[in-house]
């Protein structure tokens, strides 16, 4: 991974993160200590979004498809399809994790035709994909310590802190989505 990051840190390459993220409508609380009981509004949670994103770190974007369906392998080719259009003519690699359906035999027929180079993480290795960090942030600035009145309340929030996370907190992602990765190499354990 380290040449494309590298290519990607010249201009010469859109290097892309992908992965997907399911928000639960349901209650995600903070912690308070208090002398007496206080009771949390929640909801039931059996409603969930679904959002299929890249994110090039290198050019601050994110490219993103959400329902409240399934992710599967034609919403992985629609992704692909809006990376593609997004691109500038420069090659693009796209570090995904083994999802089934993203390593597909449709998926890959896709990314070939399009010219992405599919770049699989090694199982198990989260720490490796800068999304999962955007994940985390979102759902931090977003849903914890926080009730929402129903599903499209919901929804909307989570949406629009994506589509705006770069104009709101620019300094904080700056910072935490940098390709620096924590890995073991050759340690004694």
């Amino acid at each position: 991974m380290e040449p494309r990051i590298e290519e990607a840190k010249e201009g010469k390459r859109n290097l892309y993160f992908m992965d997907g993220a399911h928000f639960v409508f349901g209650g995600i609380l903070g912690s308070l200590w208090c002398f007496s009981r206080v009771f949390v509004k929640t909801s039931p949670g059996r409603q969930r979004l679904n959002v299929l994103a890249a994110l090039n770190p290198f050019r601050s974007e994110l490219v993103e498809i959400s329902n409240t369906g399934y992710i599967n392998a034609d919403t992985v080719c629609e992704l692909l399809h809006k990376i593609h259009a997004s691109g500038n003519g420069k090659p693009i690699t796209l570090v995904l994790d083994n999802a089934r359906y993203q390593r597909c035999k449709k998926v890959q027929a896709l990314a070939d035709e399009l010219c992405i180079e599919l770049l699989f993480l090694p199982p198990y290795s989260p720490n490796l994909n800068l999304i999962e960090r955007l994940w985390k942030f979102i759902k931090k600035v977003c849903i914890h310590s926080r009730y929402f009145q129903d599903f499209q309340e919901f929804s909307e929030a989570i949406l629009d802190a994506i589509t705006h996370a770069y104009e709101r907190y620019p300094e904080k992602l700056a910072t935490l989505l940098t390709p620096k990765f924590q890995t073991l190499n050759n340690s004694n354990l």
